[in-house]
């Protein structure tokens, strides 16, 4: 208790030379900027995140430095970073990997390894450029995936109407959505289905608008939701 005691009125960082101070900064900035050119190769990005990952390695590395020797200046800054999730927006599950890419290379710069702060950058670099290229975690066969958004009028009973159609056309199917537009007089049921043969993708929409009254029918491809990583 009386370390910690001491450790919270300790202000003042660990002696360390401007030269020091400098060659870390310096790397931890290189380090950002293979980061972030890493970051776009075959990847879709924007100018404020990429800048951000350039800088984000050198910032961590400062504040690592100066926390040094000061347990009460450490739990000052972890409560200042804390805040920062309540002025974020949801990112994909690379942008966040990208983001602790940076701010692991910039602590470990800060801590004064600077050899194992380039080689971690550096391997974690190729691979993500190997995994990129590989394309590891795709969906085979994406064409099959499908989602069809139906209109149906509001007088007709949608439950088990398309349903032996579906089981025709596809290997699996799910209802994950019912809507009403167009002043409730309508409604758009979104099914996400995984087609038996693509090429019958035309068959199984015309077999579909014969129960629908020819309204509405639209086809895309099954995204993703942005809520998940």
């Amino acid at each position: 208790m009386d370390n910690i005691l001491t450790g919270l009125t300790q202000t003042q960082a660990a002696d360390i030379s401007m030269s020091q101070f400098a060659l870390s900064g310096a790397a931890a900035l290189l380090l950002g900027l293979v980061i972030a050119f890493t970051y776009m190769y075959n990847t879709r990005y924007t100018k404020s995140f990429v800048v951000t990952l350039a800088l984000l390695p050198a910032i961590i590395c400062v504040i690592i430095i100066m926390v040094n020797g000061s347990v009460g200046t450490g739990i000052a800054v972890a409560g200042a970073f804390s805040l920062v999730r309540f002025r974020s927006v949801p990112g994909t599950a690379k942008e966040i990997c990208a983001l602790f890419l940076a701010m692991a290379s910039g602590l470990v710069a800060g801590t004064g390894y600077l050899g194992i702060a380039a080689v971690f950058t550096a391997v974690m670099c190729l691979a993500f450029i190997i995994l990129n290229k590989l394309d590891l975690g795709s969906k085979k066969n994406s064409d099959k995936y499908k989602s069809f958004r139906i209109m149906v009028p509001e007088d007709l009973d949608y439950t088990g109407v398309f349903e032996n159609v579906f089981e025709e056309y596809t290997s699996s199917y799910e209802l994950v959505q019912v809507r009403t537009t167009n002043m409730g007089s309508m409604f758009r049921l979104t099914y996400d289905v995984v087609l038996r043969d693509p090429s019958k993708e035309k068959e199984l929409i015309d077999r579909i608008r014969c129960r629908n009254g020819n309204l509405e029918i639209n086809v895309s491809r099954q995204a993703t939701s942005a809520t998940e990583l």
